[in-house]
């Protein structure tokens, strides 16, 4: 099955992309030409691993009735500059009080099948065309 997601450029750096009934904006920052209000296409990249990851964190809680208030998720990368790529990204499971000690590492394995991570390491094929 076929997904679409809509494109379209309102005016200076902006390009905003429709998915469904949402839109989702983006801009470049001032140094970059935009008007810097809203993230880079980029930075909602690198956000989408991280709020994937939190997504399966917080079903894991869900699911087994395990309070999430007080946890977070904090994730660093390593950027090269030469490259202008990410080589690591180091997310961190900021457990909830009260987090039971047995489910650590399961909790663990279960970020790791994050959707978008998954996308990177067997990436899909890219085919662009221009009508």
């Amino acid at each position: 099955m076929n997904k679409v997601i809509d494109v379209t450029f309102p005016g200076g750096k902006k390009v905003y992309a429709r998915i469904n009934d949402r839109i989702i904006h983006t801009d470049q920052t001032i140094e970059n030409g935009g008007e810097g209000t809203a993230p880079e296409p980029f930075h909602l990249f690198v956000a989408s691993i991280a709020t994937c990851a939190g997504v399966y964190a917080l079903e894991f809680c869900q699911t087994r009735e395990i309070p999430s208030e007080g946890m977070g998720l904090t994730m660093t990368y390593e950027w090269d500059e030469r490259k202008q790529a990410c080589q690591k990204f180091n997310i961190n499971l900021i457990l909830p009080p009260g987090f039971p000690d047995k489910y650590k590492k399961a909790v663990i394995r279960v970020m790791d099948l994050c959707a978008v991570k998954r996308h990177i390491v067997n990436p899909p094929e890219f085919i662009i065309t221009a009508d």
